[in-house]
């Protein structure tokens, strides 16, 4: 049985995401310094990519995953992210994109999925992507069967954690032999930064409204 507490947290933000969403006021305060000093834009050769948070219940607590990935040659490796990838032609929207890429990640079983909303697109520039992060909930604590060549390792986050502003840090980041000063969310040893914090600030945005 799913406690009371959870049920209301999922009615709640079930609400708020149909409100209207802050958007780049939330993502600023994690970009990194160079995404907009830099003024990229999408183009005609930018593609389209879903994300899954997916929140759950679990010690009478609130967790969602993120995912690590594992050092490959390209511009996303070895970070902290959530389950996503690019959008399909077998796909008939994004929230199926970040459902089915999910399942093929970290094994979530996407029929017991609920989707609660969508957050706002985000533009990625170094891969040149939009990346929709698509909402929702599981009644329980999943099993995960992570993908060993897309995900290094699963991490399961607290919610209370990440709504404890001491996790916040500032830092120049090395990303491919160039520093970058970007804002991050510390999170058991790992710094969440990028596209993944400015989703997170505006989820906490969303919850803490």
């Amino acid at each position: 049985m799913i406690d009371t507490s959870f049920q209301n947290f999922t009615e709640d933000l079930r609400k708020r995401l149909q409100k209207p969403l802050p958007g780049e006021t939330a993502h600023k305060k994690m970009a990194s310094a160079n995404r907009y000093r830099q003024g990229f834009k999408p183009n005609e050769r930018t593609r389209r990519s879903a994300v899954l948070i997916c929140f759950y219940p679990y010690q009478h607590s609130i967790y969602l995953p993120l995912i690590l990935r594992p050092q490959y040659d390209g511009v996303h490796a070895g970070q902290m992210a959530f389950p996503g990838g690019r959008m399909e032609r077998i796909d008939e929207n994004l929230t199926r994109t970040a459902l089915r890429e999910a399942q093929e990640e970290v094994g979530i079983r996407v029929s017991d999925v609920k989707v609660l909303g969508l957050l706002t697109e985000l533009f990625i520039p170094p891969s040149n992507f939009y990346v929709q992060p698509v909402v929702g909930v599981l009644p329980y604590r999943p099993d995960f069967y992570p993908d060993p060549r897309e995900v290094e390792a699963v991490v399961e986050v607290n919610l209370d954690t990440l709504l404890d502003e001491t996790i916040v840090g500032d830092s120049q980041i090395e990303v491919r032999g160039v520093l970058i000063d970007a804002p991050f969310y510390q999170v058991q040893g790992y710094r969440v930064w990028g596209a993944t914090a400015m989703m997170i600030s505006e989820l906490l945005m969303v919850i803490d409204a």
